[in-house]
């Protein structure tokens, strides 16, 4: 057998994923302008320094709430916080 016939099989390591139900636990919004979002990091301040600016470059009209801790805890919003937000976004990164 010449070299270039050879063939070569390989398995895919990711496998095949059993489907899963999905249930929101909260109704879709309709539009992010004039909405509030909290951006809440929580480790290391590489991809999110980008990703924040990013954000409000997109999308002008949200009214972005960040808050950043750099520790080990993940930093929580409060409990008026959660009344006035419209979204979440926790960011980990470490």
């Amino acid at each position: 057998m010449a070299e270039k016939d050879k063939v070569y099989k390989c398995l895919n390591p990711v496998g095949i994923q059993a489907p899963v139900d999905t249930f929101p636990l909260a109704p879709r919004v309709d539009t992010l302008d004039g909405k509030t979002i909290y951006f809440s990091i929580t480790g290391e301040p590489d991809i999110t320094i980008p990703l924040e600016k990013k954000l409000k470059m997109d999308y002008p009209d949200v009214n972005w709430q960040t808050k950043k801790t750099y520790g080990i805890d993940p930093l929580r919003i409060s409990e008026e916080e959660m009344k006035t937000a419209d979204g979440l976004i926790q960011a980990v990164c470490w």
